[in-house]
């Protein structure tokens, strides 16, 4: 600019007064974009990842915990069928007036046994709905994490465009990046 306000515009003053305004590249403004919002997917997506592996872990968790109380159960189940075992022992080997006595305990043996049995399948179950909801949520973990790799597999063809100019390493790029939400979607969807 001159002293008394005339100014010739040259073009590389231009580009340099557009490039400060935030109006660069299209093509660099086009790749930042799209790292920015790949990188931000890719976040959620490793969080969603990060917590159904904890839910899965939990759930495995669970199950053992029920597995366990149903082998205590079966336990007790056994223990009750040696002390029936014994009374039946006890009704034979006993006098007349004492048959009467064994005959209740059996029948008592019998009933606290068939109670214990339903208890300890009734866990057994529930140990293997939380092994099927933990195999569920690794499942969904797996999608998760395929999900984040290939989005992190297009923020480095971004890179790469960035540094090369190759409009082929840029449409690689979009291309990955959809591939990753379409994964990601699967894995929103149970798929």
């Amino acid at each position: 600019m001159s002293e008394h306000g005339f100014h010739v515009h040259g073009p590389h003053d231009h580009a340099l007064e557009h490039a400060a305004q935030g109006h660069g590249n299209s093509f660099t403004n086009k790749i930042a974009m799209f790292t920015a919002i790949i990188a931000t997917v890719g976040a959620i997506f490793g969080y969603m990842g990060g917590a159904t592996q904890a839910n899965a872990g939990l759930y495995k968790n669970d199950a053992a915990i029920k597995k366990t109380e149903a082998s205590n159960q079966w336990n007790y189940y056994q223990a009750k069928s040696s002390k029936q075992n014994l009374m039946e022992l006890a009704l034979e080997l006993a006098p007349a007036t004492k048959k009467d006595f064994y005959a209740e305990e059996i029948k008592r043996y019998k009933a606290e046994k068939a109670d214990i049995k339903t208890g300890a399948e009734k866990l057994e179950a529930q140990a293997k709905a939380f092994d099927e909801m933990s195999d569920t949520q690794m499942h969904q973990h797996h999608r998760w994490a395929q999900a984040t790799t290939v989005l992190q597999v297009a923020i480095a063809l971004a890179a790469i465009a960035l540094l090369t100019r190759k409009v082929w390493v840029e449409y690689a790029m979009f291309g990955t990046g959809a591939l990753g939400i379409a994964v990601g979607i699967l894995a929103t969807l149970h798929i």
